[in-house]
């Protein structure tokens, strides 16, 4: 696997994990349960925002992906990036 398609591949992966935490219910309902279970705490707050939770997964594939403290700091910020531009091209009511 090159570098560019592990990039690509875990561009996707942060979206698809920020996208299902922040906008589905999950398998069995397990995140809608683990919503209502954080309320209106931190943690709930941020399951519910794709941008904040975008920078946490981010952050841990960036933290899976690079070795060094300045890669893993620009790699969260470019699979948050990704993910973000990744969800406004599929979802239409996001703003």
């Amino acid at each position: 696997m090159t570098l560019l398609e592990k990039y690509l591949i875990l561009t996707v992966v942060v979206w698809r994990v920020t996208h299902l935490i922040s906008a589905e219910d999950g398998p069995f309902d397990v995140i809608i349960r683990l919503r209502k279970l954080a309320g209106n705490s931190f943690f709930g707050k941020l399951m519910d925002c794709f941008y904040c939770l975008s920078i946490w997964t981010g952050l841990g594939a960036a933290f899976w992906a690079a070795a060094k403290w300045q890669e893993i700091i620009l790699l969260c910020l470019y699979y948050s990036g990704a993910s973000i531009l990744l969800e406004k091209l599929t979802n239409k009511n996001f703003s």
